[in-house]
């Protein structure tokens, strides 16, 4: 097992099936947030129609989970020729008392763009009008401001065919209005070498941003996708301060290496213990299910620092 001492996937994986919702045919890239007493969050739900949408769930524990039986009803500033609800790969970012959602979409099949909507209680949400220029993916705000303006990371894409593969950061005032637009990481090592994008919120260390991404090599049988992790300027998120030159987890298990899309591991959440800093990392597991697995913060940053010198 690849870096099991400081990765360890829990033994119940995968945490989230198909069977969570009625017509389903697989659940996973999904976004968990502390909520409440418990947890909620947003669930990439692709049906047996092979439609995708978007499902609020709640858990007790953040291992067994309810999902909702309906996909998110979304109000407010819809862009055009979009149903409600329908989009793929979420992140949930708390930013004061309001949870922001980013997930992406095709509006008419024209080409992936970043939707963004808000929501205080996961029952009703608003969507917001985003507007990071088409064609886009992989999109995840920070937790608080910088600098006085809201902070995202995306990845600028084309139609779908051949996405382009860099991380960018930018800044707006009002989360609809993004600029200032800065270059934050390329495709490097050859575990990542085809392309890269953002997973969970990066968490706030002393150390820096730590971020949690994903790396995708072409082997002779496809893509593969791995996690691996950055640490960036907590004042200038765009400067890359650590970069790991070997992935963190990578598809190895079953559950990882078969599916819908054979050989992914997908980080797209991650719930800090703040007492114990232990880390729980959620991702989507062969394009299938939900994995989950556990670190230690401080363990997970000195491991970005051994094998992340630039």
């Amino acid at each position: 097992m690849a870096n099991e001492t400081i990765i360890t996937r829990y033994q119940g994986n995968p945490i989230i099936t198909a069977s969570a919702v009625p017509g389903a045919n697989s659940i996973f890239n999904s976004a968990v947030v502390p909520f409440g007493k418990g947890y909620a969050g947003i669930f990439r739900v692709d049906m047996q129609d092979q439609s995708f949408v978007l499902h609020a769930g709640f858990s007790s524990d953040g291992i067994n989970w309810k999902l909702e039986p309906k996909r998110i009803n979304i109000k407010g500033e819809l862009p055009e020729k979009i149903d409600a609800g329908r989009g793929y790969d979420p992140r949930v970012t708390k930013i004061g008392d309001t949870y922001y959602i980013t997930w992406c979409y095709y509006p008419d099949l024209g080409g992936p763009c970043i939707g963004l909507g808000s929501t205080k209680d996961f029952k009703k949400f608003t969507q917001l009008a985003a507007d990071l220029l088409p064609y886009n993916r992989n999109a995840v705000l920070f937790p608080r401001k910088i600098k006085g303006q809201y902070a995202i990371l995306h990845r600028p894409s084309d139609t779908g065919h051949t996405p382009y593969g860099d991380i960018y950061y930018a800044t707006g005032p009002d989360m609809i209005h993004w600029g200032r637009h800065k270059l934050v990481m390329r495709p490097k090592e050859w575990w990542e070498s085809a392309k890269i994008g953002a997973g969970p919120t990066p968490i706030e260390t002393k150390d820096g941003w730590l971020l949690l991404y994903h790396g995708v090599r072409i082997s002779c049988s496809g893509y593969v996708y791995a996690g691996g992790t950055a640490l960036l300027d907590l004042d200038e998120p765009w400067k890359v301060k650590y970069r790991c030159k070997r992935y963190l987890i990578a598809p190895t298990e079953i559950y990882e290496t078969t599916g819908d899309v054979p050989n992914v591991v997908f980080p797209t959440a991650t719930l800090l213990d703040a007492k114990t800093l232990s880390l729980r990392i959620y991702y989507g597991a062969a394009d299938t299910s939900v994995g989950m697995a556990t670190a230690n913060l401080d363990e997970l940053i000195a491991f970005t620092k051994k094998y992340g010198k630039l």
